[in-house]
């Protein structure tokens, strides 16, 4: 029997490991970018077209390359940081695998410009699907630049799979925010079709958190900082009153490297128990700094996940360090049985012994002893406002005793009639149907078949759906204008996503003064919405539109009627009165499709006679 079993090639092994490594267009930014960080680079610039899909380019100011390193680069498991098995317990950088360059190299076209400062000409390699096209020396600045061109040139059904340009654009930003927050002493900049977006110096981790997420974010922070022997911890969360519906900005980074953790996302979430609303999530930047023999960061292959030794004791510890830190900023309440009575006193007093204060009494005053004056004597004030009250009442009596008395008793109006709470007279009969609210949650209304049970949340989906689509496609919305502007503050991200809905947004009914780089401030609002609701309804719906937008007009205007109808319609739970109830069925069966809510899901069921009956057989 022939043997069957044979090695790969090259480009075939590059093209499996890039499946694991290159995902999407933020991959390649995240091994790019850590690269550059390993490179001791300072600056680093990072530039992006069409998503990532047609260019990624980050330049840096590092270390460099000689020209057989940035040739080795470019192979498999081929890198500077390990040498030994043991090196991968004591790892201090953030590419260690030597797969990233290869598996881009295998997916792309990738040109590469390195020098060391020790050179005066660098080198230029040209690689196209695992084939070097070309290497030369060239004259190019201390550091290196790399750009990677047409991603998945070679494999269409991967780059079928990418997303729209919106949506692969916020995961290159959510890869940058990442790196650009490990390492607030680079001075980063991102670039994205010639515009700026993102340019951010040299600084501390406040700073850059405030330059990322804007300056509205300043005081929404709380210090953290505990040290320990297993753990050091550091960083910021948000006070309970910014929590989001949505896990935005939720960081967290050990040994300077962003991981994701539910177990850690847990121990926060559990020290903000009782001081955040139920369905919203606690913001957090948190960094932690450990043993590198103590972690094994090499369990994933995009390697944010790791795993730890004691990883109990750390999550006691975390908890542990944000409960005091919110406890030690006032923002939760703290019992402590030992409190120094010297805090209590102010310092100018504390050396001072007290004083009883002393209250001086007339108490010789008499308010009902006759006189003029104000000690002793009677007070007077009661009398002279009264005085002159005759007045009021002269030619009443005439005027009454003029008319006899039959004729000045059916001359006396009331102010109202009484109200009875009907329409039409008790005589006429009552043709309006009787409907029930259940658990506050359904509509019961009789039908001539057996009973329709209507569940009141996705009926008023329904009705508002079709109400906002008709809306952003006639453009004939109504808006309620505010007598005070709304102003909302959001971050660059959230920022940018509004402003590309903006035109659909006014077309439901909002009107927007300003839109600056940090806040929004809004001038009128659609006809139902209160304005202490519409920070919620924006959030959601950047929320929704974060998840996917699709590049059709129809689609995102679909998808904006979905979201602010999901915000916007009446909570199961609210209490309906009997005219509330008969206005919302009416509304819904005047809608195209009564029957299913914008998700396709049932919003109505009916109960048959019969049904019922076989209950009773």
């Amino acid at each position: 029997m022939p043997d069957i079993i044979q090695l790969l090639p090259d480009h075939v092994a590059n093209q499996i490991a890039a499946g694991e490594v290159v995902q999407r267009p933020a991959s390649v930014v995240k091994e790019l970018l850590e690269n550059a960080i390993d490179a001791q680079a300072t600056k680093i610039n990072l530039v992006v077209k069409d998503a990532g899909k047609t260019l990624v380019q980050v330049t840096d100011n590092g270390i460099g390359m000689s020209p057989t390193d940035a040739r080795l680069s470019f192979e498999r498991h081929a890198t500077s940081k390990i040498k030994t098995a043991e090196d991968l317990f004591n790892l201090h950088t953030k590419g260690f695998r030597g797969e990233a360059l290869a598996s881009i190299a295998a997916i792309a076209h990738v040109e590469l410009k390195s020098r060391t400062a020790a050179t005066e000409v660098g080198t230029r390699i040209c690689i196209e699907g695992s084939k070097v096209v070309s290497q030369e020396a060239e004259v190019v600045a201390k550091g290196t630049t790399i750009s990677v061109k047409n991603l998945f040139y070679n494999i269409p059904a991967r780059r079928n799979f990418l997303k729209s340009n919106p949506v692969e654009t916020r995961h290159i930003i959510d890869e940058f925010h990442r790196v650009a927050l490990a390492h607030p002493q680079v001075a980063f900049t991102m670039t994205h079709n010639g515009s700026d977006v993102f340019n951010l110096p040299e600084s501390n981790i406040r700073q850059r958190i405030v330059n990322i997420f804007g300056n509205k974010t300043n005081e929404k922070l709380v210090p953290v900082s505990e040290e320990t022997e297993i753990v050091k911890v550091s960083g910021f969360v948000l006070k309970p009153e910014y929590a989001r519906k949505s896990r935005g900005e939720q960081f967290f980074f050990v040994n300077d490297r962003f991981i994701k953790s539910p177990y850690l996302h847990h121990a926060v979430s559990s020290a903000f128990e009782g001081l955040v609303k139920e369905g919203t999530h606690p913001g957090y930047f948190l960094f932690l700094e450990v043993e590198p023999t103590s972690i094994d960061i090499n369990i994933h292959p995009t390697k944010t996940e790791i795993k730890f030794d004691d990883e109990h004791a750390i999550y006691a510890m975390l908890r542990a360090t944000v409960k005091h830190s919110l406890g030690q900023f006032s923002i939760a309440p703290v019992l402590d049985f030992n409190k120094d009575a010297g805090f209590e006193t102010p310092y100018e007093y504390s050396k001072k012994s007290p004083v009883a204060p002393t209250i001086e009494v007339d108490r010789n005053f008499n308010p009902f002893k006759s006189g003029g004056g104000s000690k002793g004597g009677a007070y007077t004030g009661y009398k002279e406002k009264s005085a002159g009250w005759e007045s009021l009442y002269v030619g009443l009596k005439d005027d009454f005793e003029a008319v006899p008395s039959t004729e000045a008793a059916s001359q006396i109006e009331f102010e109202s009639e009484e109200v009875t709470g009907r329409m039409f007279e008790a005589g006429e009969t009552e043709t309006a149907q009787i409907s029930f609210q259940l658990q506050n949650k359904y509509i019961i209304s009789p039908i001539k078949s057996g009973m329709m049970v209507i569940h009141q949340h996705l009926a008023h989906q329904r009705v508002l759906y079709e109400e906002f689509l008709r809306n952003i496609t006639v453009k004939e919305a109504v808006s309620q204008q505010l007598l005070f502007p709304l102003e909302i503050a959001l971050t660059k991200p959230d920022l940018e996503i509004l402003r590309k809905v903006k035109e659909q947004l006014e077309h439901t009914g909002f009107l927007f003064e300003d839109f600056s780089e940090e806040k929004i401030s809004i001038s009128g609002i659609p006809v139902g919405l209160n304005n202490s609701n519409a920070g919620a309804v924006l959030e959601q719906l950047i929320t929704d539109i974060r998840d996917d937008v699709p590049d059709a007009g129809f689609s995102l205007n679909d998808l904006l009627a979905k979201s602010m109808a999901r915000a916007m319609a009446i909570k199961s739970g609210t209490s309906l009165n009997k005219e509330e109830r008969e206005h919302l069925v009416n509304r819904l069966f005047a809608c195209k499709e009564p029957t299913v809510s914008p998700d396709n899901t049932p919003v109505l069921i009916t109960l048959d006679v019969t049904e019922l009956e076989k209950r009773f057989m």
